[in-house]
């Protein structure tokens, strides 16, 4: 096998989700059948390296041309409640519900020693420096919910409660549109803690 070919393999078997029998097939498939497929790939990763950057406040992808991020820089949005996610495209997702007005901070990572990520010190420091800039009053932990991340919130927690800000986090339960059926014992125990009053 050529070694370009092995190299776009290896590269393609890095993206999430990517095994190494599917970057087989990819590669393969790129080369062999589809070369205007290929060449719009490169053309758009091309790109996506000369015009995207990550936002300097949030984390946030953005355009190298709009740096803050238009989130960042909108003035109807309150800068005192602060949404802390651990990447970039969450805060794609969050803005897609339409209901959060805050700003963001993203963390590029969250406590996870089986894959070697951590929250730097130089991040929370910037976390901390934002929350004083903007003078924060709440922070909404929009973290995923596996054990990485319950270890994350209690770390920022333990870091900034001291501060006497009101920290939440988002509430966990039954998915809209399914049923107690299809849910697993950990989510039923989050929905029922997290109960609301009607």
């Amino acid at each position: 096998m050529p070694e370009a070919l092995q190299n776009l393999i290896r590269v393609l078997a890095r993206l999430p989700g990517i095994g190494r029998r599917t970057a087989e097939r990819m590669a393969y498939r790129l080369i062999l059948r589809n070369q205007a497929l290929l060449r719009d790939l490169q053309s758009a990763l091309d790109r996506a390296a000369r015009e995207l950057t990550l936002c300097p406040r949030c984390g946030n992808l953005t355009s190298v041309e709009a740096v803050p991020c238009r989130i960042c820089t909108d003035s109807n949005r309150d800068p005192a409640f602060l949404c802390i996610v651990e990447g970039a495209p969450d805060i794609q997702i969050l803005e897609q519900a339409r209901t959060f007005n805050g700003h963001y901070f993203c963390l590029q990572g969250k406590l996870s020693p089986h894959q070697q990520e951590t929250i730097t010190q130089p991040i929370l420091e910037r976390l901390l420096q934002r929350i004083q800039e903007d003078r924060v009053t709440e922070i909404l932990l929009a973290l995923n919910s596996d054990v990485e991340s319950d270890a994350t919130a209690a770390y920022l927690a333990e870091h900034l409660q001291p501060l006497g800000l009101r920290i939440t986090r988002l509430a966990f339960g039954i998915p809209a549109g399914s049923g107690l059926a299809y849910s697993d014992p950990e989510t039923l125990s989050r929905a029922l803690k997290g109960r609301q009053a009607l």
